[in-house]
């Protein structure tokens, strides 16, 4: 027999995770549990269950790698060489795939991030720097500074498929929630060009200040925030009329900017003050300063929006801020020169697999926690896949397991 259990048959049960091992059950069977009105055998055992989860990425420039930071220990737990001056990154909204500009090898890498190894390089313009992806996944947006440009990359074909031109130096993009707009600073215009999705058109221009970097719009799509490096201050665009509604003072020459999940907060890491400015939104004033590591860059925010994390350029490590409490908690030494950063809930995968001789007849997984989101679960050759990403911002474990046939005579 094979597949359901009957009473009386042998049949071995393989359990997986962490996605490395498998556990192999034989017994004969002696009692039977209910799922679906379908008799399966009795689990017994329960190992280790696999975890997605959240992590930060970090570009080193010098190294020319990227450090994976688990958010849940802040440890670096994997580190991925890249092009040659990695600059920004940007994770599809399904946390499979990353993306980063290389801005000394005029491409782009894209990570697997289930496997952190480069599954293709996708050749832009001159000097890539910000970059950013369509809500729906589709697009990335890479500026261009040496061509004073943006490529758009098909995510599927990972090919450029149009470029469009833009202000002088442009250093950074932020999409809109809805997909519609997407916001490029231009370093050396001191504006920002505004670009419709759909037709992939320059729409508007916003003067803002001197040397505009990085770039955050809020939740609700109703503001973007401009970091100005050289007029030590942020603008603040309204997006429905694309004009500056108030400037707000910083710190010495603002680069990376975030805003929270719930859009209370703006973060802006200021690199010559060694600080960060935490602006309330609601009021557009600076509402605390917390003092980081040795020139600050890139900014990103848990998706719980619960922890900042702060590229320290000049001390090669990574300052992680209490968002409630905006107090360093913990300090995450990476490569050199660490400059963008991205966060996001990655997809985690496991397997269990039937030993030699004991063909794969059924499968699943069993789950603690809430639901969880994008799960897959598959048969793949002698093997039971099970994989998924966790959007609820609560834990979430599972344990995959395989049905084999016991062929034992």
């Amino acid at each position: 027999m094979s597949g359901i259990a009957v009473r009386g048959t042998s049949e071995r049960r393989s359990r997986g995770g962490g996605g490395s091992w498998w556990v192999v059950v034989r017994a004969w069977v002696a009692g039977l549990a209910v799922l679906t009105g379908l008799a399966l055998p009795v689990a017994l055992a329960t190992p280790a269950a696999a975890a997605p989860g959240t992590f930060a990425y970090v570009a080193n420039q010098i190294d020319g790698t990227v450090s994976v930071i688990d958010t849940s220990t802040n440890t670096v737990t994997d580190t991925i060489p890249v092009g040659a001056i990695p600059s920004k990154l940007a994770l599809t909204p399904d946390g499979k795939r990353l993306y980063v500009t290389n801005f000394n090898s005029d491409n782009v890498s894209v990570i697997d991030t289930t496997t952190n190894t480069v599954i293709d390089t996708v050749p832009v313009g001159s000097q890539p720097r910000g970059v950013a992806i369509t809500p729906d996944g589709t697009s990335a947006y890479v500026t261009n500074v040496g061509t004073n440009n943006v490529s758009v990359i098909d995510t599927t074909t990972n090919t450029v498929t149009i470029t469009i031109p833009v202000g002088n130096q442009p250093a950074e993009v932020a999409i809109t929630p809805d997909g519609a707009s997407a916001y490029v600073s231009n370093f050396g215009s001191n504006n920002v060009s505004v670009i419709d999705t759909t037709t992939n058109t320059v729409t508007a221009t916003v003067p803002v200040g001197n040397g505009p970097q990085g770039v955050a719009i809020t939740p609700d799509g109703a503001f973007a925030y401009v970091a100005n490096g050289s007029s030590n201050n942020v603008s603040v665009i309204d997006t429905t009329t694309n004009t500056v509604t108030t400037t707000i003072p910083v710190g010495n020459s603002p680069q990376g900017v975030a805003i929270t999940p719930n859009g209370a907060s703006a973060y802006v890491a200021n690199t010559l003050s060694n600080n960060v400015s935490v602006i309330a939104t609601a009021t557009n004033t600076v509402t605390t300063t917390v003092p980081v590591g040795t020139f600050p860059q890139g900014l990103a925010i848990t998706p719980n929006g619960t922890s900042a994390y702060v590229s320290n350029s000049g001390s090669n490590n990574v300052s992680v801020i209490d968002t409630t409490t905006n107090t360093v908690t913990a300090t995450v030494p990476v490569g050199a020169e660490p400059f963008g950063v991205a966060i996001g809930r990655v997809p985690a995968s496991s397997v269990a697999t039937c030993p030699p001789g004991s063909p794969l007849t059924g499968g699943g997984f069993q789950t603690t926690g809430p639901p969880p989101n994008d799960l897959t679960s598959r048969p793949v050759g002698d093997s039971w896949e099970v994989s998924l990403t966790n959007q609820t911002g609560e834990d979430i474990t599972f344990t995959p397991y395989a049905v084999c046939a016991d062929i034992t005579p």
